[in-house]
């Protein structure tokens, strides 16, 4: 079995760089520094190959927490021949800041995914889906766009536009448990240092930041761009204040907000500002997860209003 083994630290500069890379696809519209030297793309396009153990992609966190009384995060990393296991005590590793009425605590999180995934024949849609989507590299679990059903006036709203996010774009919910709907930093402030890589869907398929390689050797790069068009008020029901238009543009990611990848391989890309920031659909059959892993996001405390319609629990 084989087990994380700690990041690779980075120079300064570059963890500036991939943070100002990561913000600066906040504009769609934008198309200044769409390229970089090879040399650093290199070093920010670094992710394990495809059908190999990812385990040298999740960084050391042991000696973070999220403040003090806090437990430090605990992930670890095994891998069969056919399946990638992750457990997580889904602790973050920077300062905990409380930005919705609930505390953070350590959960009791396993995620299983296929090693080697493969397309689904139909697309599977996540409107208004509850729960887990996929899961970081630094142990903590993924949500899709959307709010829940309470308070009414802004029922399944986008939790980014509402305020409702820390500074790494997560927050902690009813069961104290954190999520992240969004990725707004991909550097040292959120502990993602090392890799191109975020974390995983739970359909298998790999999350990357928003850097995209336009060729196998990764010489010309360009950022991620939503295909989404935001089209009404995203503060309640945010999949109806949104259209999938698409476009043109390289970098202008599908429906699911990934794309196939130079090397023929699919993945999901960081869009951290942009709608639906991180998974649009899954493009893959999604794991059933058991335990801890499978629950659906519960009600928030202290919120009124009769429950609007569920999205599916947590697979």
């Amino acid at each position: 079995m084989k087990f994380r083994t700690p990041a690779i630290l980075v120079p300064v500069l570059f963890v500036l760089l991939a943070g100002a890379l990561a913000c600066a696809s906040a504009s769609k519209n934008s198309t200044s520094s769409s390229t970089t030297a090879a040399s650093v793309t290199k070093s920010l396009t670094t992710h394990p190959a495809f059908g190999t153990c990812p385990d040298s992609a999740f960084p050391d966190l042991s000696s973070t927490s999220a403040g003090a009384g806090y437990a430090a995060p605990k992930v670890t990393v095994t891998c069969t021949d056919t399946e990638v296991i992750v457990t997580s005590n889904d602790m973050i590793s920077y300062e905990f800041v409380k930005k919705t009425p609930h505390s953070l605590g350590e959960q009791n999180f396993t995620w299983k995914i296929p090693l080697k995934p493969t397309k689904a024949t139909a697309l599977t849609g996540i409107e208004n889906r509850l729960g887990t989507l996929g899961f970081s590299i630094t142990g903590l679990a993924i949500y899709g766009p959307t709010e829940g059903p309470s308070p009414l006036d802004s029922a399944y709203g986008d939790p980014y536009s509402n305020g409702l996010l820390d500074i790494c774009g997560g927050h902690a919910g009813p069961t104290s448990d954190y999520h992240l709907h969004t990725v707004t930093y991909t550097e040292s402030a959120c502990n993602f240092v090392s890799s191109q890589l975020i974390g995983f869907a739970i359909d298998g398929f790999p999350i990357y930041n928003s850097v995209i390689c336009l060729d196998a050797g990764c010489t010309q790069t360009t950022l991620a761009k939503s295909g989404y068009t935001k089209t009404g008020d995203s503060k309640s029901y945010v999949w109806k204040a949104y259209a999938f238009s698409g476009g043109t543009d390289p970098g202008t990611l599908d429906a699911c907000n990934g794309r196939t990848e130079a090397d023929g391989t699919y993945a999901y890309h960081l869009t951290p500002t942009q709608f639906p920031y991180i998974i649009g659909c899954l493009v893959g059959t999604a794991t059933t997860q058991t335990g801890n892993a499978a629950a659906p996001m519960p009600q928030m405390q202290g919120q009124q209003g009769p429950p609007g319609p569920q999205g599916p629990p947590r697979s």
